[in-house]
């Protein structure tokens, strides 16, 4: 296997110039690197990544704590991450939390153990409350719901805006009567309190009394749960003519248990969600969905954590991304 002086010997240059080259470092004169360039394919050099890496006391990796990885909206967050990091030069480590606080709370502790150069971490159990777990002494880039005065940069979605958007758009369909299904609403600043505010702000807005019969709480964000709370409110003879669900994942659940009330969409009730997984697209009817830009998001969310890493010691203050989105009208709202 070829090494460094062996270059600089083929080309007829110091190792310190091969080096140079490698490191694209501007002072090297375009004959000179064209010549190393040459000597490095002839005797197919590859550069060990590893051993650098080490020298500057990183791995090249970032660790990715999702809540769950078999969810369509994780799945699909994973590989844009995977992609932005490929382009950073860095490789991934994908864990699941299962979406409880102490695992969260672990991905943080363990990271530095796990030779992480930094942790994009996805929040779900923690909250304000843990604010003082976020003084670690690695890079960390918070990736969701917004933790209030944390001291790491943060990249979240529009949940209010999206969700007052997707709520008019059911209004403007001409729905009177709109149902949230989302998941518990007990003060913490989560999903669905965000959702649930962006949702009320519509309706205000246009003039219309919330009712809170017509939210629908679920104790988990499934197909299942959300299915199943639906068909009790079906069941139980609530009316409703619109449904703006938190999540895609829990539209379908929606959709399903409708179909199986025989309730047409989008006649009778139309039905939009959140977070334009692929799957939305071919569902029978197709969703209308809020589409928050997931390669835009994963992208701002590798730069900040690779622009941490880079800096190597206190850089400026926080901070906080909060990604756009569009409205994407399918079959379920009549597009």
């Amino acid at each position: 296997m070829a090494t460094i002086q062996d270059v600089a010997k083929a080309a007829g240059v110091s190792a310190m110039t091969v080096s140079n080259v490698i490191n694209g470092h501007p002072n090297v004169r375009p004959a000179t690197r064209d010549r190393v360039l040459a000597a490095m394919t002839r005797l197919d050099y590859r550069v060990n990544v590893a051993a650098r890496n080490l020298r500057k006391g990183r791995t090249g990796t970032i660790g990715l704590a999702v809540p769950e990885v078999n969810r369509p909206y994780y799945g699909r967050l994973a590989a844009a991450i995977i992609a932005a990091a490929g382009r950073h030069g860095l490789r991934v480590s994908v864990e699941q939390t299962g979406a409880r606080r102490e695992d969260e709370l672990a991905a943080l502790s363990l990271s530095r153990n796990r030779l992480y150069d930094g942790l994009i971490l996805c929040t779900v159990g923690m909250g304000q409350a843990d604010v003082e777990a976020l003084e670690v002494d690695h890079p960390v880039v918070i990736l969701g719901e917004r933790i209030f005065g944390g001291p790491v940069d943060h990249v979240a979605m529009p949940n209010e805006a999206a969700s007052e958007a997707a709520t008019r758009h059911l209004l403007e369909r001409g729905c009177r009567r709109v149902a949230l299904v989302c998941g518990r609403l007990d003060g913490e600043v989560d999903v669905s309190s965000l959702r649930h505010a962006g949702y009320l702000r519509a309706l205000t807005a246009a003039g219309l009394a919330a009712d809170p019969e017509l939210v629908v709480t679920a104790e988990s964000l499934t197909m299942r749960e959300a299915a199943r709370q639906v068909r009790g409110t079906v069941a139980g003879g609530l009316g409703f003519d619109g449904v703006f669900c938190v999540t895609d994942t829990v539209a379908m659940g929606v959709l399903r248990a409708l179909a199986d009330a025989g309730i047409r969409v989008p006649e009778q009730v139309k039905v939009i969600g959140f977070d334009n997984v692929d799957e939305s697209a071919y569902l029978v009817p197709s969703l209308s969905t809020v589409d928050p830009d997931h390669d835009l998001m994963a992208e701002r969310a590798v730069a900040l954590l690779a622009a941490r890493i880079d800096r190597a010691g206190p850089g400026p203050e926080r901070e906080e991304f909060v990604g756009p989105f569009r409205l994407v009208v399918r079959e379920s709202t009549g597009g």
